[in-house]
């Protein structure tokens, strides 16, 4: 009998996870019992891990990571004999931590795998299959083994969503006051670039890996048959290469014209490939996601970010004069912000009227420092890194101002109590963490940002969580 497999998956931004559906369909095609479940929205199955084989963990970020830990604590009570393998980018820079035996005990995971991790994952299912040693199999680490991340181009097939949890479970588009399910889909992976604060960094090292039109195609015709209206481009940067994603675009529009779409793109590509800008509009483009992250040239230098405040001026020009919107994220917390770093950045959102732009979420975003993070590699890392807290997947910093660290802390569990609430309004919320802001500075503020005649809001989609 067929060695029974069990993929997991705590959370994947709001949206039905890739990295359920093409380990499921890779196992699957080769003729393995696999369940998928998306614990985000699903009830883990005692019965599927009692018979597992195989548990697989995608940890493709940190909050998948945090939750994850606790579901592989829960399947080795279930069923100690299961082998746990996390794969994903936050799997690779925790490795240690997870495979690591603590007084005797077993580890969270038997294996780690990270990159393109596919393959490797199938080839660990066929030697636990055929009781081979696993250490041996390329792209795994283990207890005993330590493997770098598989950065081998890999043979895609068309993931595999008949068996997850059906689009109205997870993120919609929202226009106009209108919610429509929204697909998802991502046309490469990696990246080219290696911004310092990014978990990508660490793993592609600059790598990125084009995924063959033909299956992004197909995967876009399944969802959209399965209801999507709307298809977010889930790519790193969805202009890494620019050919391969105009030519997907362009024949969504052409066989399939009513479907609108989002994609993310640096400050930088936005800048490069300007004229493509209304070409995308023009095919169905609604908004760009884009990590501007600090209105201070000082903290985009030590991010590595490849643009200054002046650039991200310049690219709202260009989205501006091409009809798009843009959502802005931010790391309006780092241990190089200072509070007027802060206030400056509430006041630049304000005069370049992005508050409806901006999820209040994004203004409460602390730097995470993961282990293996490129942050880690400045020369001052030992003025402002503390310890490496592994059970959190972090490393420890204070800020040199108090008053920050406090401030993060109190927008944070503002923005819990309020975010999801539709009384209250981007507008009344950037207000009110505007008001607190200013308070921990000892100054008054004199002026909110009062909302708009608009004669519509942004669109956007129904999830706002980026980490």
């Amino acid at each position: 009998m067929k060695l029974k497999v069990v993929l997991l998956a705590s959370y994947e931004l709001g949206h039905q996870p890739l990295s359920l559906a093409w380990p499921l369909a890779t196992i699957n095609e080769a003729g393995f019992d696999v369940l998928a479940q998306d614990l985000s929205v699903e009830t883990l199955s005692i019965e599927a891990v009692e018979g597992a084989g195989v548990v697989g963990m995608a940890a493709p970020m940190h909050t998948a990571m945090r939750l994850g830990v606790q579901v592989a604590k829960q399947v080795r009570t279930i069923n100690p004999n299961a082998h746990i393998c996390f794969y994903g980018l936050y799997a690779q820079l925790n490795a240690s931590y997870l495979l690591q035996r603590v007084n005797g005990a077993l580890p969270l995971a038997d294996s780690v795998i990270a990159g393109e991790y596919e393959a490797p994952l199938l080839n660990l299912v066929r030697t636990l299959e055929n009781n081979g040693d696993v250490d041996s199999v390329r792209g795994v680490s283990t207890p005993t083994a330590y493997r770098q991340p598989n950065l081998e181009r890999l043979s895609f097939p068309l993931p595999r969503r008949d068996t997850l949890p059906s689009l109205d479970h997870y993120a919609h588009y929202i226009e106009n006051g209108t919610r429509k399910r929204a697909g998802y889909v991502e046309a490469s992976r990696g990246c080219l670039h290696i911004c310092r604060h990014c978990p990508i960094t660490p793993i592609y090292e600059g790598r990125f890996f084009v995924v063959p039109a033909e299956v992004v195609k197909a995967d876009i015709e399944q969802q959209i048959a399965a209801g999507a209206h709307h298809i977010t481009f889930g790519d790193p940067d969805f202009l890494n290469g620019p050919g391969h994603s105009r030519r997907i675009v362009k024949w969504l529009h052409e066989t399939h014209n009513r479907i609108t779409f989002d994609f993310t793109a640096k400050v930088e590509h936005i800048l490069e490939h300007r004229g493509l800008m209304h070409d995308l509009k023009s095919l169905g483009a609604s908004f760009v996601v884009s990590a501007f992250e600090a209105s201070n040239d000082r903290v985009l230098a030590r991010l590595n970010k490849g643009h200054t405040v002046s650039d991200m001026d310049e690219a709202l020009t260009v989205l501006a004069d091409a009809g798009l919107s843009v959502q802005p994220t931010w790391t309006p917390f780092t241990p190089w912000t200072t509070l007027q770093d802060y206030l400056d950045l509430l006041a630049w959102i304000h005069s370049r009227d992005l508050v409806p732009n901006t999820p209040p979420v994004q203004l409460s975003i602390r730097l995470l420092v993961p282990p293996g993070s490129a942050l880690l590699e400045h020369r001052d890392r030992d003025t402002w890194v503390g310890d490496l807290d592994a059970p959190n997947f972090v490393y420890a910093w204070q800020h040199r101002d108090p008053r920050m660290d406090s401030l993060q802390r109190e927008i944070a569990n503002l923005v819990a109590q309020k975010g999801g609430d539709a009384a209250f309004a981007n507008e009344t919320i950037f207000n009110t963490i505007e008001t607190l802001a200013y308070s921990f500075a000892g100054l008054k503020c004199l002026s909110h940002s009062a909302p708009k005649q608009r004669t519509k809001p942004p669109p956007r989609l129904s999830e706002d969580w980026f980490c």
